[in-house]
């Protein structure tokens, strides 16, 4: 590294040099920088130099600029302050004294021009800082003048279009570096900048862009951005690049605070507006990327986190200002003209509203305007049924359930007519998906409806004393080697019902992986709970048939070894086939069958539980659906310590009673488990104090398990249970209190789900391929075939068309598109400008403003007085005249 040389030349190092840190990263870092940013991220850094030949010029020129200059006069030795003359221009320049100052410029060639004041500040910053614009002229008549970047600085931060305007036409902004490079990054040869930190009042990161985009400048921002002025975007976090990794080991928080600024500029409302072609896009991407790196800078969260805010602000007030559908969809889609859209006919893309569900901007998809947009693509098909009452759609959802099979069987023969076309809108999608769950709910009911008022095959019976008990009229014999596992393994027809659901479900949600991708799929909570719901109900059906299976073959042995004539009573089989006549409580608790009926229920209660996803659906459940989301994850946080404090108790606790194992008056803590079973439930109050007691005299250690079992109930209910109420509640009144936001963000994330083109049948009948289905079959079955045989032609086509398809939904297909959507946008950023310039101007008077309008009043009083003058002059040069041409008549 460049300071370890540094260290190890230090002794051939000229006189003067200063060993500070800060000031050798400072040195080195602008040697560094020279080399350009472009050999920094890609992996191939260039180190900055370190020969002696280039730090003596660094060192001279720094003593060189030091000796013009100084520092403030008030914090050195009095022999550097400014001289009387001096003095008089600088109070000049100060109070606006146009023409002290064109005098002394004009008769005094030898002024300098550069002198400071006490605070440091020159001429030209006084002039700047108190808006007199023909001082700051004149004074940039002077080649020699120094600090014009400082000045430039200072006239955007005080919002001085005028000056700064004439600042930009100093010849050395011809160099377009000027404007790009910030104090730290340019060459320290010159006076441009006063780099020792006396005379200025800005971070040496600032660019004059990044702090023109920081007060919200918009017409600076603009004519910087029209001289090639631009905030290059930081490098990534975790950029290991050689200027990273120098900056962040010499100086970690100016290098964050650099970030912070340039995050800051690029987060601006103003340079969002100017400087992007898609500035929804580019709000959208930055406010994902500061929430990102808020969550990854600890330290600087709360300052991320306002940027991100103001990014998400910056495209809801975008979005406020639309006059028409043409601008909303702009907005929301990123492209107006659907001419070669390859989407539905009349409905948009909305590209950019799938970016704010995920990035969570809520105030974006919960505005009304988009909100009014999802409505009317909700109702695709179907305009009427809008504005009828909930009888009126509980009525047609009722007459859908009804006629589900009918609708199917439409769609499946004429996807294209007119019943296929309101199938396919996404109210219609989701009732027929709404319906069909419920009717699966309703199998799963319907199942065990032979077991509400209780089983009559006991546990302890088999099918033949079942028989025997029930006393049946005489009918059909039953087989007498028919086996009781036969009876109880094959599966009822509710159960295939059950299963074709199932299959269909799983063919849904593969579906569903292969359009989004596994990223994309994984992102979504509720995906998590269908997987596991159709992983059990998988798991259970495996059990049951392997179960099934096992007893066929049990049966077949039957049949094969026995005749017809004998019973099973009378038979003695092999004990791995007579396991299949015994009663249920004889089974082995690892039973195939045993196990399929435990991971069944586990299904059922889940698949109940599915039915919240469409909750968000209704105004009044949907807020209280995200309320139980919300809780699920306050738990989640909530058993980290529960589980700790809980397992330390429930360790503790056995190993002070394991050694007194039927020596209490029951078994608790005495076994690992039976530890846990009375630390759970003594949480809710179904544990005995008698736990802790021991029968013989060990005093000592009842009493420890005395103060061990009340800490642990102290610390349980009354800490950590009141606690996980308080989070609870906390949470609840967080949702409650923005609950028109939230429900609107939850029903439209629903709403999109079903925006997607396909997946229009729903379960079972999405197993029936549909003639749509086949015929995209074939279209894929022969592109690959021309690909195969015509091949680099053919993948070229396609590539264009993958591009043509990305182009579009970026926002930017064709040239009309790209232009159409340019000419929204700009008339967008146009109405937004205006009303950031008027909310600006509605301000009340500030003290700064009360501030110009006295130093303009003392500038007409010197321009005033400098007339007066003249006319005095004027008068006393007539007057002599007037006297001579007396006297000589």
């Amino acid at each position: 590294m460049n300071h370890r040389r540094t260290t190890q030349h230090n002794n051939s190092l000229p006189t003067g040099y200063t060993n500070n840190r800060r000031a050798r990263s400072r040195d080195n870092l602008l040697m560094y920088d020279d080399f350009g940013e472009e050999n920094c991220c890609p992996g191939h850094c260039l180190g900055h130099s370190s020969s002696e030949r280039q730090l003596m010029a660094r060192l001279t020129a720094v003593k060189r600029r030091q000796a013009l200059r100084g520092p403030a006069y008030m914090f050195s030795a009095p022999s550097t302050g400014p001289s009387e003359v001096e003095q008089r221009f600088l109070e000049a320049a100060e109070y606006g004294n146009i023409p002290e100052v064109r005098r002394m410029l004009l008769h005094m060639p030898n002024l300098n021009v550069n002198a400071v004041d006490y605070m440091g500040q020159n001429a030209l910053q006084l002039a700047v800082a108190n808006e007199h614009l023909e001082v700051t002229e004149l004074l940039l008549g002077r080649a020699e003048l120094a600090r014009v970047g400082d000045a430039l600085l200072l006239a955007i931060s005080k919002g001085y279009v005028r000056i700064t305007e004439a600042l930009l036409g100093h010849p050395s902004f011809r160099d377009a570096h000027r404007l790009t490079a910030s104090p730290a990054q340019a060459d320290m040869l010159d006076d441009f900048y006063a780099y020792d930190e006396d005379g200025t009042r800005f971070s040496h990161d600032v660019t004059p862009v990044i702090l023109a985009a920081h007060c919200q400048e918009y017409e600076i921002v603009h004519n910087l951005l029209g001289k090639g002025a631009r905030i290059d975007p930081p490098h990534d976090y975790f950029c290991c690049c050689d200027s990273c990794n120098y900056q962040q080991q010499f100086d970690s928080f100016s290098h964050s605070r650099s970030r912070i600024n340039a995050y800051r500029g690029l987060a601006s409302p103003a340079y969002l507006s100017l400087s992007n072609e898609d500035p929804v896009l580019a709000a959208l991407e930055l406010s994902n990327e500061l929430a990102m790196l808020a969550n990854i800078e600890k330290e600087f969260k709360n300052d991320y986190c306002r940027l991100s805010s103001q990014c998400k602000d910056y495209v809801v007030g975008l979005l406020d200002l639309c006059r028409s559908t043409e601008e909303v969809e702009a907005i929301l889609s990123g492209e107006t003209d659907s001419d070669d859209n390859y989407e539905p006919p009349g409905r948009p893309s909305l590209t950019r509203l799938k970016l704010a569900i995920k990035y969570e901007l809520k105030k974006f998809v919960a505005h009304p305007n988009c909100q009014q947009q999802l409505l009317s693509i909700w109702y695709e098909s179907l305009p009427g049924l809008r504005q009828q009452t909930t009888a009126v759609k509980l009525l047609v959802v009722l007459g859908v359930a009804i006629g589900l099979p009918g609708l199917a069987l439409a769609y499946w023969i004429a996807p294209c007519s007119r019943v296929g076309k309101v199938m396919r809108s996404p109210f219609m999608k989701f009732v027929a998906h709404a319906s069909s769950f419920t009717i699966f709910l309703g199998l799963l009911v319907l199942n065990a409806a032979d077991r509400f008022a209780g089983t009559t095959l006991l546990p302890n019976m088999t099918h033949q004393q079942h028989i025997g008990r029930l006393q049946v009229n005489p009918g059909p014999e039953p087989d007498p080697l028919l086996l009781f596992r036969m009876t109880t393994t094959p599966f009822t027809w509710m159960e295939i019902l059950i299963i074709s659901w199932v299959i269909g479900m799983i063919w849904a949600e593969v579906k569903e992986i292969w359009s989004q991708g596994p990223g994309e799929y994984l992102v979504e909570p509720w995906n998590f709970l269908d997987f596991g719901m159709l992983a059990i109900f998988l798991a259970s059906f495996s059990c049951r048939f392997s179960a099934l299976k096992h007893a066929r073959l049990a049966q077949t042995y039957i049949h094969t070894h026995y005749t017809q004539h004998t019973t099973l009573i009378n038979i003695t089989l092999p004990p791995e086939i007579h396991y299949f006549t015994v009663a249920r409580i004889y089974w082995l608790p690892s039973d195939p069958q045993l196990v399929s009926e435990g991971l069944y229920a586990i299904a059922v209660v889940l698949s109940f539980s599915r039915i919240a996803y469409i909750l968000p659906a209704n105004e009044s459940f949907g807020p209280l659906q995200i309320s139980l989301g919300r809780t699920v994850k306050d738990i989640l946080k909530f058993m980290v310590i529960f589980i700790l404090v809980f397992v330390a108790f429930m360790i503790g606790m056995f190993n002070l009673y394991s050694y007194y194992l039927g020596a209490k008056q029951n078994d608790a803590f005495t076994t690992l488990e039976e530890s846990f079973k009375t630390l759970f439930w003594a949480i809710f109050g179904l544990s005995e104090v008698r736990s802790v007691v021991i029968n013989n005299g060990h005093k000592f250690i009842e009493n420890i398990g005395y103060v061990l079992y009340g800490v642990y109930n102290v610390t349980m209910v009354i800490v950590l249970l009141n606690m996980l109420i308080a989070m609870i509640n906390s949470s609840f009144q967080e949702i409650e209190d923005d609950a028109d936001v939230e429900w609107k963000f939850a029903r439209a994330k629903l709403w999109f789900s079903y925006f997607e083109e396909g997946r229009t049948l729903p379960v079972p009948f999405n197993l029936v391929p549909s003639p749509k289905t086949v015929l995209g079959l074939a279209t894929s079955t022969k592109a690959v075939v021309l690909h195969c045989l015509v091949g680099h032609g053919v993948s070229t086509d396609g590539a264009q068309l993958n591009q043509l398809g990305e182009s579009k939904s970026s926002g930017y297909g064709t040239s009309t598109s790209a232009t159409r959507y340019q000419k929204i946008m700009k008339r967008l950023i146009k109405r937004y400008i205006i009303k950031a310039q008027t909310d600006k101007e509605s301000d009340e008077i500030t003290e700064g403003e009360l501030k110009e309008i006295k130093q303009d009043i003392s500038s007409l009083r010197y321009e005033l007085l400098e007339e007066k003058s003249q006319n005095m002059e004027t008068l006393e040069g007539l007057l002599r005249r007037l006297g001579d041409i007396n006297s000589s008549s």
